[in-house]
Formats: C-alpha cells, sequence, structure tokens
C-alpha cells in the first residue's frame, strides 16, 4: 500500500493545495483549478438544497449561492488558511474591505477599541467616516502592554494591530500584546499584510484574527484586488461568517484563480523581494544623504531582534530618511527611473512613494525631523541596476 506523504514545508504545500481534483469518470485533472464563474447555483433535488441549507446554517463553507463562490473560491481559502495556520478565510474584494468586515463583526455600537498608533492611514479614515457614526470609540496608542493599559476601558473589546506597523515598519510584540489580551478579555486582530502568511504567522504568536490584503504578495503582480480573514476559534469564525454573509461581500473567480496563480511563486517571489532589499539597505547605508533606514530585517533596525524571534524571512518594504529638504526630496523621486510612483506594493516591480511626515506626528515610533521620508518596495529586478538608479537620483537631488 502507497503512503502519499504529508508536506512539512510551506514551500511544498503551497505548490500542492487548492489544484484541481481527478474527473471521476475521465481520471484527468488539470494543475491548476479554473476560474469557476456563476451566480446561481443549482441543485439536484430538494433533499440537496435542504442539506446544503442546513449546513450554511451551522456555518459551514457551503455553496448556495454564487457570491459565496465555487471550487476557485474554496481553493484560495484553503490556500489563506494554510499559509495563516487558520481554521477558516473568507474572501473580501480588498484589504481595506477586510478590515472592515472584521471590525463590524467583532465591535458594536457602545464598545471601545485598541489600535496601534502605526495602523494603515485608512482605518483612521474608516473608524471618522463609519464607526464612530455607529457609537464605536476607538483610542490610538503605542502598542506596548504599558501603554495599552492606561488606555483600557470597560467597554474596551478589540486589540486592533498592524506588525511591521504601517511606513515605519515598527516591530511589534505580538506574544506579549496576545498575553496582554488574554488577560483583558479582548480580541487581538493583526493585519499581516506584511507577512502574508509566508515570514509571518501571527495566529501561532496569539492573535485571534489575522488580516491579509492579497492584493500585495499573495497576488503578487499588481493585477488584482483582494482581501482575507482568517480565524482559528470557532465563535470568532461564527461572527465573522455572519457578517461576511450580510454585508454581501464577493470577489470575482478571476481574480482568485489569478491570486492562485501567483501564491504558487511566492516563496521564490519573497525570499528574491528580501534579498534585494537587503543588498539595497547595505548600499543605502554607505550614502552620505541617508540619515536612517527603517527596514526590520536590516541587524541595525530597533525591531531586528523582534523579528529575528518571530518572523522566518522579510520582503522588499523600506522607508529610508533623507537628509534633504523637500525639494530635493521630490527631485529625487523624480528622477527614478526604475521605480514606478505609486501607493501599492508587493508586486514584481520597484516602487518609490513619498512620504507625507504630518501624517508620522501620531506615530510615537516617529522621531521627529526634517529630513524628507521615502518609502521603497524593491521589486525583482537586478539590485545592481536599481543601485545605479538610486545613485544617479541621489546625484539629481543635490543638483
Amino acid at each position: 500500500m502507497t503512503h502519499t506523504p504529508t508536506p512539512t514545508h510551506l514551500d511544498t504545500l503551497l505548490q500542492h493545495t487548492g489544484i484541481a481534483e481527478f474527473n471521476p469518470k475521465t481520471g484527468a485533472a488539470p494543475v491548476a483549478v479554473p476560474s469557476v464563474r456563476t451566480s446561481t447555483v443549482r441543485f439536484a433535488s430538494l433533499a440537496a438544497l435542504d442539506e446544503a441549507q442546513a449546513g450554511k446554517a451551522r456555518g459551514e463553507r457551503v455553496v448556495t449561492y454564487g457570491r459565496v463562490g465555487m471550487d476557485t473560491h474554496a481553493a484560495l481559502e484553503q490556500v489563506f488558511c494554510d499559509l495563516e495556520g487558520a481554521d477558516r478565510a473568507f474572501l473580501a474584494p480588498s484589504g481595506l474591505a477586510a478590515i472592515t468586515l472584521t471590525l463590524l463583526a467583532l465591535v458594536n455600537s457602545g464598545d471601545h477599541m485598541l489600535v496601534a498608533d502605526c495602523v494603515y492611514g485608512p482605518v483612521r479614515h474608516l473608524d471618522n467616516t463609519v464607526l464612530q457614526r455607529m457609537g464605536i470609540e476607538t483610542t490610538y496608542c503605542r502598542a506596548t502592554p504599558q501603554a495599552l493599559a492606561e488606555q483600557l476601558k470597560p467597554t474596551t473589546r478589540v486589540l486592533y494591530v498592524e506588525s511591521p506597523g504601517s511606513l515605519l515598519f515598527e516591530m511589534l510584540d505580538i506574544p506579549a500584546l496576545a498575553d496582554f489580551a488574554k488577560a483583558h478579555g479582548l480580541i487581538l486582530v493583526t493585519d499581516n499584510t506584511w507577512g502574508s502568511g509566508y515570514i509571518y504567522r501571527p495566529l501561532d504568536l496569539g492573535a485571534h484574527v489575522s488580516v491579509v490584503a492579497g492584493t500585495k504578495y499573495v497576488g503578487g503582480h499588481s493585477d488584482l484586488m483582494l482581501g482575507a480573514v482568517m480565524a482559528r476559534d470557532p465563535a470568532l469564525v461564527r461572527r465573522i461568517n455572519d457578517t461576511h454573509y450580510a454585508m454581501g461581500y464577493s470577489i470575482s473567480a478571476d481574480d482568485a484563480w489569478l491570486a492562485l496563480r501567483g501564491v504558487r511563486t511566492l516563496p521564490i517571489r519573497m525570499r528574491e523581494h528580501a534579498a534585494h532589499a537587503l543588498r539595497i539597505c547595505e548600499f543605502l547605508q554607505g550614502r552620505a544623504e541617508v540619515g536612517r533606514i527603517y527596514h526590520p530585517a536590516l541587524a541595525s533596525d530597533p525591531g531586528h531582534a523582534i523579528w529575528a524571534r518571530d518572523c522566518t524571512g522579510s520582503n522588499g518594504m523600506m522607508a529610508v530618511e533623507l537628509k534633504l529638504d523637500k525639494p530635493a526630496a521630490r527631485r529625487f523621486v523624480d528622477a527614478l527611473k526604475l521605480f514606478s510612483i505609486g501607493f501599492s506594493w508587493g508586486g514584481f516591480e520597484s516602487l518609490v512613494q513619498s512620504v507625507n511626515t504630518e501624517v508620522l506626528a501620531s506615530h510615537g515610533y516617529w522621531r521627529h525631523s526634517d529630513h524628507a521620508l521615502v518609502r521603497l518596495h524593491i521589486g525583482l529586478e537586478s539590485p545592481d541596476d536599481l543601485m545605479v538608479d538610486l545613485a544617479q537620483a541621489l546625484a539629481a537631488a543635490r543638483a
């Protein structure tokens, strides 16, 4: 009797999870699950429909209508579960949609939420425009147990963090935050887009819910919008499931298919992004125009010890403080030839974004400076070519 080995490495699992099943009549199957698009789901009998409805009422992943998604969606959900070590995954049309889904599932009118001051900027916009209108109170502060303890209220229900933090990549101590959340009966939610489950697994570190923008490294090709929410606890899964259905979230089967295609090369891409980024860091450290580099995989970064303890790798993201005034920094950005100017990241291409340091005033991790700050995503181009491009742009900035 033959034994099918169980993959022990995530690299192997990502090549074998969510692939097409064999046709029982022909014994054949494509490698990749096709893009299965439908609005109407038909049933062989009323008994089959009744069984599906009963499973849906129990909170199971059962398809009764096309909005839930069929084979392609189910395959991608399994991929996210494998990446994050979760029992259930829920797909959303974007990363921000996934954040919205999570918060509306977990907080009610009159509740209070603690939020790390380094979170993705649109979370604050969601708070200002939707959550406050619903009677949900939010307090932003440094994500340390000491700082958070001072902001606790009897109505606090959720601790929402992002690690590493947005823009400056501040590493948070997730195990310590998980202990804090447990001690105070809070639900710990982590935005894990940076790690995307491959190099960082917050659920293994004690978080209750992980949120990922699959738009970034999971897709990997800058051609889709996607969010996902992952959890293990059955009660939390049920709450997210009910809210997901009530909000009518759906993604196209074609986008799910693109994400499945992208995730097969995630291990290779992530390692290359990380290796390239470290080479760029080493180059920039030797430039007189550079004041500081924010990149947790860099040994000089304040969060390096936490990164080394909790992560299994890194990626292409970094922020660079330049000893330039704003006009010179703009000349630098505009002079770059191999870096596109854009807000996203995680694709194959290198990107640059000029960061408005006024936005960082609320980040406790930020050391106020008159210097300019740029965010770089180091892509899959040759680092040698990128270094030449950065050197010429720095020269143009000084001119």
